[in-house]
């Protein structure tokens, strides 16, 4: 444990002093930034990661990450979460199965998260886990319409409360079939942000066949690839995926949509599938 003196409880952003420059004058004022922070995740007493993260909601954040990254297969295999915000960052302390313990250390994976890094401290290409399981077809889900995405996208700006404030971080929105935006969680890095609506959506049990995720950036293979583990059967972005991220995607049977707005999107489909 580091001896770092306790911190109150973020609420994600901090004020600063700034000087504002416009035209031919200067004022001085203050402004909301967005927090940004190393969080540590200890897992049964060996630390396994260092992210740079927006230090709220970080028990979610961390039950999310471990889902994601496949270092558990359920939420039930983790026992408890406890986390210690101190002065200069933050740690999460997991306890999780014997049987997940021992997968994880013969992954051999050490990460040096960066805000915008998706697979710091991969040793080798071989380790990259790019080819996910298909997602089953759920005879109860339903068909997202353009009108449920459209609505996600017009409504999204109005549930970002740091973005507001800060007018920078990334957010990820769990919405029901009609678009109707439930859950949205906030980070400086858009992974942290998906990693937090995971670990709600576990906590939680929602039936994820039932909604789709909405991601208030790219869609990046690392993302869709987090996507998959939920399993989430759409994922829809704000702005472009890449090509690795639509392969992935394909693999895995998950809806793709990109370009969200509140007047269409753009959908990848499979060649022959138009």
């Amino acid at each position: 444990m580091t001896s770092c003196p306790p911190r109150a409880e973020s609420t994600g952003s901090v004020v600063r002093n700034v000087l504002r420059h416009k035209r031919d004058e200067t004022i001085a004022a203050v402004d909301h930034v967005v927090e940004e922070l190393p969080v540590a995740l200890v897992i049964n007493g060996i630390s396994h990661a260092v992210m740079m993260a927006t230090p709220i909601d970080l028990d979610d954040f961390a039950l999310g990450f471990v889902l994601s990254e496949g270092i558990v297969e359920r939420a039930s295999d983790v026992f408890e979460i406890e986390t210690f915000l101190h002065a200069e960052g933050a740690e999460v302390h997991l306890r999780v199965s014997q049987e997940a313990f021992m997968a994880l250390k013969d992954k051999r994976r050490a990460l040096a998260g960066r805000t915008g890094c998706g697979v710091c401290g991969i040793e080798s290409i071989e380790l990259l886990d790019l080819h996910p399981a298909r997602i089953p077809l759920s005879p109860t889900a339903p068909t997202i319409s353009r009108t449920a995405v459209e609505r996600a996208a017009r409504e999204l700006r109005d549930h970002q409360r740091l973005m507001h404030a800060t007018g920078g971080i990334h957010a990820a929105a769990w919405c029901d079939g009609d678009g109707k935006i439930v859950q949205v969680f906030e980070d400086v890095g858009r992974h942290n942000a998906l990693d937090k609506l995971i670990g709600w959506l576990a906590r939680a049990r929602i039936d994820t066949a039932q909604g789709f995720i909405f991601l208030s950036s790219r869609a990046s293979y690392e993302l869709v690839r987090k996507a998959a583990r939920v399993p989430a059967h759409t994922l829809a972005t704000i702005s472009a995926p890449t090509s690795l991220a639509i392969a992935v995607a394909q693999e895995a049977g998950i809806r793709l949509l990109s370009f969200c707005r509140g007047d269409g999107f753009v959908e990848y489909v499979a060649a022959g599938a138009q």
